[in-house]
């Protein structure tokens, strides 16, 4: 699975809150970024987040005068941050929950600033979504949970384990398409094989 790290633009600028926004203005055009990471002024203080749309919709919509207009007045404080290791698909769900274009990608110091267009063009949604891939595995860990109920017994230990597997996946895959889980695979399990395992175990293990 990519991560927010492996997406990310690591060439990230900051700036002081107290500075102007024509400031900012000048710091965005030298490098064509759309977004830049307001500076805490202590180790336990906030990050911050000024964006283009910030400066489009609360100075230039005005006919405000950018050299009057501090970068504290317009910014996002405290601002989303991303952790360097979350996969990019909750990234993206995170933006649309939150109508984000833009956030620091921070694990103790600010590492760079991942963008709706980074996820775009830089994930592989297209070709490898990731329903497919937890499809995928989702089959993988049912046949091993089958392979390993047989080699061992349906009431082991090791066959109780491979089965919370297929429950994550198939939690997980529920989640990302929104939709409730009718039968899980451990309960068809129970079903193929009602002479292993009596409904009053297969219930037990169903409610976990």
């Amino acid at each position: 699975m990519l991560k927010a790290v492996d997406v990310m633009t690591k060439d990230v600028a900051t700036i002081r809150s107290s500075a102007t926004v024509t400031e900012a203005v000048k710091l965005m055009k030298a490098r064509d970024w759309r977004a830049l990471i307001v500076e805490r002024r202590h180790p336990q203080d906030a990050y911050g987040i000024i964006t283009d749309a910030d400066i489009m919709g609360k100075v230039i919509a005005y006919g405000k005068d950018p050299s009057k207009v501090r970068v504290y007045e317009i910014m996002t404080k405290p601002c989303i941050v991303v952790n360097p290791d979350l996969g990019v698909e909750y990234v993206a769900r995170l933006f649309a929950d939150h109508h984000l274009l833009q956030a620091p990608v921070i694990q103790g110091e600010l590492m760079g600033i991942v963008s709706a267009s980074d996820i775009i063009g830089k994930s592989k949604f297209v070709e490898l979504p990731r329903t497919i891939l937890l499809e995928q595995e989702l089959q993988e860990a049912i046949k091993k949970s089958h392979d390993i109920c047989a080699r061992t017994s349906p009431r082991s230990e090791e066959c109780a384990a491979a089965w919370d597997v297929v429950d994550e996946l198939q939690a997980e895959i529920a989640h990302q398409e929104a939709k409730r889980i009718e039968k899980t695979a451990f309960e068809e399990f129970c079903e193929e094989f009602p002479e292993i395992l009596t409904r009053k175990e297969c219930d037990e293990w169903c409610s976990g």
